[in-house]
């Protein structure tokens, strides 16, 4: 038998654990916080019957003590991954939309059981792709799904199998479902007004992509409100504001080629205002005097590459949080959790001379 003193060169004997590098357990943070295992396991949770104080309490502990639960005995004890999906696609306006997004819902997730994967899917490959490999294979809890369709088969998907989702957007399939969305509808109405109220009688909309229930909303706001306010108005059918940049300066430079031109521009994004802002220009049209653009956005940045853009802020903070809880209570089954919400804007910031 080989003794710690007789073990062989260059292998170091076994040394017992030491305490103060162990992986902290669940018993830890009971010990630590002086609440039972199973408070302490149910508050992590974000279990309901836990006061937010306790919550509170046993995070901070966590976050001190450097808590990770160990997601293979959790999977194998529970049959869950603790595991949210984000799923996005590539197609997105990463610089403004998409990154604060992300950001929200994993800030809302901090303090949970919960962590987040990012999963992509891109232009040329179908949509249900990504939410198949992750229902078939359990590698999350739960899905986030944006983009969504009036009558959208991820979702369909998701809900005949009681796979727990959530969406950012609305469908129209007569499924009751957790959501949270941007009420398009009320942008494209409170901007097409605000254009009207400049003085602005040709407008023009360059709206989502046409599949996209948000777009049906916001060209319907858009043509109610300059209808009303007598503007004749147009919507740009050959480019969307989730194409490329390139693509949308192009087209509307073609646009504003020919008469009449349009002296008020309603832009679904960030970068398909920076776009038309840069096609205006070139053809010789002054922002803020000739021509007026409008857009939504979710980080301030507009007015710093032009300070004469009128904005429209969507709070994707907000989005994001909801959907988390959303998703979690959805994981839960729980009842007592706001599942449905809605983000109506009502005001549009105006160029400061």
């Amino acid at each position: 038998m080989t003794s710690a003193i007789d073990a062989p060169p260059g292998r170091r004997p076994a040394q017992p654990p030491d305490p103060e590098h162990e992986r902290p357990t669940l018993k830890t943070l009971a010990a630590e916080t002086g609440f039972a295992i199973a408070t302490v396991s149910r508050a992590l949770k974000d279990a309901p019957d836990i006061g937010e104080g306790t919550k509170r309490r046993v995070r901070e502990a966590a976050e001190r003590l450097g808590y990770r639960p160990n997601r293979a005995g959790v999977r194998l004890r529970t049959g869950k991954t603790n595991v949210i999906a984000l799923v996005l696609s590539t197609e997105a306006d990463m610089m403004n939309f998409t990154s604060r997004l992300i950001y929200s819902i994993a800030g809302a997730l901090r303090g949970t059981s919960y962590h987040l994967i990012v999963t992509p899917f891109f232009p040329d490959q179908d949509p249900m792709d990504p939410i198949r490999y992750i229902v078939e294979t359990e590698s999350a809890d739960a899905v986030i799904l944006n983009q969504t369709k009036p009558d959208d088969p991820r979702v369909r998907y998701l809900h005949e199998r009681g796979f727990p989702f959530a969406t950012h957007g609305r469908t129209e399939m007569g499924i009751d479902h957790p959501y949270f969305d941007f009420d398009n509808e009320a942008f494209g109405r409170i901007s097409a007004s605000a254009l009207v109220a400049r003085g602005r009688k040709r407008l023009l909309l360059i709206p989502p992509p046409r599949h996209h229930a948000h777009s049906r909303h916001m060209s319907a706001g858009f043509a109610e409100a300059a209808s009303a306010g007598g503007a004749s108005f147009e919507i740009v059918t050959d480019v969307t504001s989730e194409s490329g940049a390139e693509a949308i300066e192009a087209a509307l430079t073609r646009r504003l080629a020919h008469a009449p031109l349009p002296d008020g521009i309603l832009c679904g994004s960030t970068t398909s205002a920076m776009a038309a802002i840069c096609a205006a220009e070139r053809t010789g049209l002054v922002l803020g005097q000739d021509i007026d653009v409008v857009a939504k956005e979710a980080i301030s940045f507009l007015r710093r590459f032009r300070r004469h853009t009128l904005i429209v802020q969507e709070d994707l903070g907000r989005a994001g949080e909801f959907l988390a809880r959303a998703a979690i209570a959805a994981i839960g089954k729980r009842k007592d959790q706001q599942m449905q919400g809605l983000d109506v804007p009502a005001t549009v910031e105006h160029p400061q001379d």
